[in-house]
């Protein structure tokens, strides 16, 4: 099974918000997920990213691979070097 983390869009029509979630890489975007390791709001000014980096950290050591997006959002973080 391929685990990816990345973001569950939630929120209103043109006001977008993300969950970073812990998902197999087969369910649909907003779907079925594994784990909610964070979140991410856009609108704000500047943009908010809350991340549990323990769980994302344990999450890509046993092979979760981040998408392009979740992977910056991780270094601004802390997460990732």
């Amino acid at each position: 099974m391929a685990v990816k983390i990345r973001l569950k869009r939630v929120g209103a029509k043109k006001a977008p918000y993300y969950r970073i979630v812990v998902a197999d890489s087969r369910s649909p975007r907003d779907g079925q997920f594994i784990e909610e390791i964070g979140h991410y709001n856009p609108n704000t000014d500047p943009a908010t990213v809350v991340v549990d980096n323990e769980s994302a950290k344990k999450w890509m050591k046993n092979g979760a691979q981040p998408t392009e997006t979740v992977r910056s959002l991780l270094k601004k973080s802390g997460a990732i070097e």
